[in-house]
């Protein structure tokens, strides 16, 4: 479970990767909401998603995969 400073930290983190993403969209981007969820799905999975990805495939010393090996 997470403890109160990485929430406050993750809360930091996500405040910032949302202005990012807002400073770097065009503004036909965020006319509807349907096109904000299509912009931020193709920025997640050019930018971020890579790299999450890699980090979750990486199975930690003492963590068991879930029957789908996850």
């Amino acid at each position: 479970m997470m403890n109160p400073e990485e929430r406050e930290r993750l809360k930091a983190c996500h405040d910032e990767i949302a202005q990012i993403l807002y400073r770097n969209s065009p503004p036909e981007s965020l006319e509807d909401l349907e096109s904000i969820e299509q912009h931020l799905r193709q920025q997640w999975l050019e930018v971020m998603g890579p790299d999450i990805a890699f980090f979750l495939s990486k199975q930690q010393p003492g963590q068991k995969k879930d029957e789908k090996g996850l």
